[in-house]
């Protein structure tokens, strides 16, 4: 390299403004939670500590690149629709859906977020997905089923 272009590249970079140069922070992600629980029960606690723990284990930190929002239905019909376009305007990147007294309300309310099921008996029988091999739409999870 010569020394004018030297120089020049030099004179370029210490032209940029200081913004561009300083690492740029890591994109927050925001990931909806919708328990059918109150917020005071200890299962619901527990399950979404172990959720929030794992995320922390795949790299996802609440506060660092990770916007976690729950929000606690506690049984009530009422509450959970509300929570649901609640979280829906949130502009998530997903939403755990936690039983289909949750799942049911959030798909009324959006078919283009993802949504994670997760405790809900028969999924194609209540219509929320295609198949379980296929579930179509922008709902897939984990069904729960006891077989003798």
């Amino acid at each position: 390299m010569r020394r004018r272009e030297f120089i020049g590249l030099v004179g370029a970079a210490t032209a940029w403004p200081m913004s561009a140069r300083a690492q740029q922070p890591e994109r927050m992600r925001r990931i909806g939670v919708l328990m059918t629980l109150a917020a005071n029960d200890k299962r619901g606690q527990t399950f979404v500590a172990a959720f929030v723990e794992r995320l922390q284990q795949l790299g996802w930190a609440d506060g660092r690149n990770a916007k976690i929002d729950t929000r606690w239905g506690a049984g009530d019909a009422e509450r959970i629709h509300k929570y649901a376009a609640e979280l829906v305007a949130l502009v998530p990147e997903a939403i755990l859906a936690v039983g289909a007294v949750a799942l049911g309300p959030l798909l009324q309310v959006t078919r283009t977020v993802p949504i994670v099921f997760v405790v809900v008996p028969d999924p194609v029988g209540a219509g929320f997905i295609e198949s379980l091999a296929r579930p179509g739409g922008n709902a897939t999870g984990f069904s729960c089923s006891s077989t003798p």
